[in-house]
């Protein structure tokens, strides 16, 4: 009987073994997933944070530009003084020029995204809107170049937005004659 007990002891002994090791085990994985959910969680935190700095900075640049009266440095180093109008008030915003419904397919690989975008332009003064009104097509086919030239990622960001904005007011200031277009407004833009 002695024999069976200490045959017994040893049996039991090798099952308490593996249960801790499996236990160790699990505890390591658990602190492993966690410590990975920690570190995903900051760099994404770094990035969103990042991407804030670009703007505001690129905002402070074009402000002190503006207040040295460097409109071009202004215009070029930050979307908000782009939509803020001419004199950096949203309440004194020109003559608007509404354009119908941009639908386009955006420039990918599989060919299957597409930009639904309804914008309007704002006018420096009212006789660009006849102008505009005779040459609509021609702005709707420049429009639409430059929209079906883009990808998912160019305009998927606020800084893309502004950039695809500036693009298209230089090119259709290229192409009138009775004043400028100050500013692009989208008010829609869908992208699926």
């Amino acid at each position: 009987m002695a024999e069976k007990d200490k045959g017994h002891q040893e049996e039991e002994l090798p099952e308490g073994g593996e249960k801790k090791k499996s236990g160790n085990l699990l505890l390591i994985i658990i602190i492993a997933v966690l410590f990975l959910i920690i570190i995903i969680g900051g760099i994404i935190t770094f990035m969103m944070m990042g991407s804030h700095e670009e703007e505001a900075g690129a905002a402070k640049t074009a402000k002190e530009a503006s207040a040295h009266g460097d409109e071009k440095a202004a215009e070029a180093g930050a979307p908000a003084a782009v939509s803020e109008g001419h004199n950096g008030s949203l309440t004194e915003v020109g003559i608007m020029f509404p354009l119908d419904l941009f639908t386009v397919n955006l420039l990918s690989e599989s060919g299957r995204r597409y930009l639904k975008v309804e914008m309007n332009l704002e006018l420096e003064g009212e006789e660009l809107a006849i102008e505009l009104e005779k040459k609509k097509p021609v702005l709707r086919d420049v429009i639409i170049r430059i929209l079906s030239s883009k990808s998912l990622e160019e305009i998927s960001t606020a800084k893309g937005k502004e950039t695809l904005k500036e693009q298209i007011v230089s090119e259709l200031n290229t192409r009138v004659k009775d004043g400028k277009i100050k500013n692009v407004y989208f008010v829609d833009f869908v992208v699926q």
